[in-house]
């Protein structure tokens, strides 16, 4: 189902999933199984996903609605523009939000794969 989610989402997806963490290696085995069920209407991308989660296991996170990976994101010349934030609701990607640090600079999920800075 990988094919289905748009490039942004994957793209985002695949580098905030992108570290060692047991954490995040069982979110990336729920990547396959997800699908966009709604984007946010203002266009900044954050998603919404639909899973499956019949197909795979939930990762070990603390109950309830939960960080699971997060990153700034951050220009060549060091501006620090906003994050992306990865949540899960008992241990299942629930999704994937994208939000600007200022009201003068409009971020979004496409634009964010060229800043993303995940935090270790």
């Amino acid at each position: 189902m990988t094919e289905s989610l748009p490039a942004d989402v994957a793209d985002v997806l695949a580098a905030v999933l992108n570290t060692g963490s047991p954490v995040h290696a069982a979110l990336r085995r729920q990547v396959p199984h997800l699908s966009v069920r709604a984007r946010c209407t203002c266009g900044c991308g954050t998603a919404y996903f639909e899973l499956d989660t019949s197909e795979v296991e939930p990762a070990l996170t603390a109950p309830g609605t939960v960080v699971a990976a997060e990153a700034q994101l951050v220009t060549e010349a060091g501006e620090y523009l906003g994050e992306v934030l990865a949540f899960t609701q008992g241990g299942y990607l629930s999704w994937l939000e994208v939000c600007s640090w200022s009201d003068d600079i409009e971020v979004t999920l496409a634009a964010a794969r060229h800043w993303l800075q995940p935090r270790s």
